[in-house]
């Protein structure tokens, strides 16, 4: 199966599980002197409804460094896109890179998850359904490379891949 075209540049490929507290950085070809940052907040979830393996949830920041080494403060109040349900293939493809691992602070985390599933109903990171909607409200389903890479073009106002 052929990569699907991206902005994101690739890395380093690494077969390691992606763990809690994992920083990480990618690269957008469009600035090619910049490293943005994520991590990842949990491994366990159940996205999108899938209970088969876990899902793993992540933050991408709207903060960048000139090295990878150089890591800003990761503040959820400065996400790039909303909360992301992911699998491995990021890392396994090189597109996200793991800097530095430690544990979770309290104030590393919102205060609550939110993804809207096809029907307009709300669910946690776990399937509970919430009531109404906790921004920043992501999507309800697993996000594989190429729909992250939409979400941070988008977010960066940078013009989509559409793979042609």
């Amino acid at each position: 199966m052929k990569a699907p075209l991206t902005n994101l540049c690739v890395l380093k490929k690494s077969r390691l599980e992606p763990k809690a507290g994992d920083i990480f950085v990618f690269k957008v070809e469009q600035y090619p002197k910049k490293y943005f940052f994520g991590r990842v907040i949990a491994v366990d979830t159940t996205i999108g409804n899938i209970k088969e393996f876990g899902v793993i949830l992540i933050y991408l920041y709207n903060v960048s460094s000139q090295s990878k080494e150089d890591i800003p403060p990761l503040k959820t109040s400065e996400l790039l896109v909303p909360p992301i349900g992911s699998n491995k293939q990021p890392w396994l493809k090189g597109y996200f890179e793991v800097v530095q691992s430690g544990d979770i602070l309290k104030e590393d985390i919102l205060p609550q998850h939110c993804f809207r599933d096809f029907r307009g109903w709300f669910f946690d990171e776990y399937g509970k359904r919430l009531t109404s909607p906790v921004e920043p409200v992501g999507t309800y389903g697993l996000s594989g490379i190429g729909s992250i890479d939409d979400e941070i073009s988008k977010a960066l106002g940078l013009p989509l891949k559409d793979g042609s």
